[in-house]
């Protein structure tokens, strides 16, 4: 008789040695695990733009399927990532740990240089079920591609997933008077991690575009906390509430 469930694997290494989190690192990447690594680390990204942050308490996860996420003790979007597709690799380097995620089109680099490791962990295993949404924020966008005016008057879509070096911006398109609107669509209620978002890809856009170019932000979703509301006032950004169709 054969198991039909997959073969399940955990490692998990407390404050390894460098060489030792290296081996640990290689060995999830190469059985295809979820890798994780918690320490102090420095984060360096070179590609379509360039991003350093000095060390720090950070949590690294690779993905099997080439995704790199960098994340802090605050928020729930990372603060570096790379998309799948990419080549992972892990080294030592004076004594550290560097591990690098590698994309080759575009060409981009992110390296996370840990100067202490606390925690090593690789687990195996695979899920093969698809998530059942209902109200999805693609439900959301066509809900807008299908009526703009549900954004405002005149409102015209020109592209999805708009590519800037912040990240691809959910619609763009033109108001009445032909300014840039960038518009972050969330399908729950949100605070100040989706003003934040909203602002780095306003301010992406408009170092792409020519430098007089005026560019609007709309961040939509069915409500926002006080703070974020606060924020949105104070960044020049706009909201408007709108919830995703239901079934």
């Amino acid at each position: 008789m054969t198991d039909a469930a997959p073969r399940r694997r955990t490692e998990t290494l407390q404050e390894p040695t460098p060489p030792v989190a290296r081996d640990a690192v290689a060995r999830g990447i190469d059985r295809e695990a979820i890798v994780t690594v918690y320490g102090r680390c420095t984060v360096d990204y070179d590609g379509r733009a360039t991003s350093y942050l000095e060390a720090g308490d950070r949590h690294l996860m690779l993905k099997p399927d080439g995704a790199a996420l960098v994340h802090t003790d605050e928020g729930q979007q990372p603060v570096n990532w790379q998309p799948p597709g990419c080549d992972h690799a892990v080294s030592c380097v004076d004594g550290d740990l560097v591990v690098e995620s590698l994309r080759s089109t575009p060409d981009e680099r992110l390296a996370v240089r840990f100067s202490e490791v606390l925690q090593v962990s690789a687990f195996s295993g695979t899920d093969e079920t698809d998530l059942a949404l209902t109200g999805t924020e693609e439900d959301l966008r066509q809900r807008i591609l299908e009526e703009p005016a549900l954004l405002e008057a005149g409102f015209t879509p020109l592209a999805t997933e708009r590519d800037t070096p912040a990240g691809a911006v959910d619609i763009y398109g033109e108001d009445e008077a032909g300014r840039a609107v960038v518009v972050e669509l969330k399908r729950r209620r949100v605070g100040p991690d989706a003003v934040s978002q909203l602002r780095r890809y306003v301010d992406a856009l408009e170092r792409d575009l020519h430098a007089d170019a005026a560019v609007r932000g709309i961040l939509v979703a069915p409500s926002v906390t006080d703070r974020a509301g606060r924020l949105l006032t104070e960044h020049g950004l706009e909201f408007v509430s709108l919830e995703p169709p239901a079934e």
